[in-house]
């Protein structure tokens, strides 16, 4: 007998996004061929949990017309990820907003683009993030 198919609503992705760590120096890192410290091409596919701090933010006009935002985000594990973020107006990102991976298709993304979204806060979760 065979084992039964696993459909969509069954087998879900984790939530996050998987990241790099080196095997020789451990750092961290984010869609890199060599470790940027060592230079080792010794890299071990690890999860990261998705949740990050805004660590920089600008709004650009380039290629488009339209405002989109343009950040880089700092995650607990050590990496900084450049990334857009969605769902919000472009100038009310900040510096220190907590973000998360963004659900769903997102409209006008390229592909292999990193997109996150603001998480709001709460106090309805450990971590103090309402997801």
């Amino acid at each position: 007998m065979a084992p039964p198919a696993q459909t969509a609503a069954t087998h879900r992705e984790p939530a996050g996004f998987a990241y790099q760590r080196c095997k020789w120096c451990a750092s961290p890192s984010f869609r890199r061929l060599l470790c940027p410290v060592c230079a080792s091409s010794d890299l071990e596919t690890e999860h990261s949990a998705g949740l990050g701090i805004v660590v920089q933010s600008r709004v650009v006009h380039r290629g488009t017309g339209a405002a989109r935002n343009e950040s880089l985000v700092r995650f607990p594990e050590g990496f900084v990820v450049p990334c857009r973020i969605v769902g919000t107006a472009p100038h009310l990102v900040w510096v220190g907003a907590p973000v998360r991976p963004a659900r769903g298709t997102v409209v006008g993304a390229t592909a292999g683009e990193v997109v996150f979204e603001l998480c709001e806060y709460g106090t309805d979760d450990v971590d103090g993030l309402r997801r």
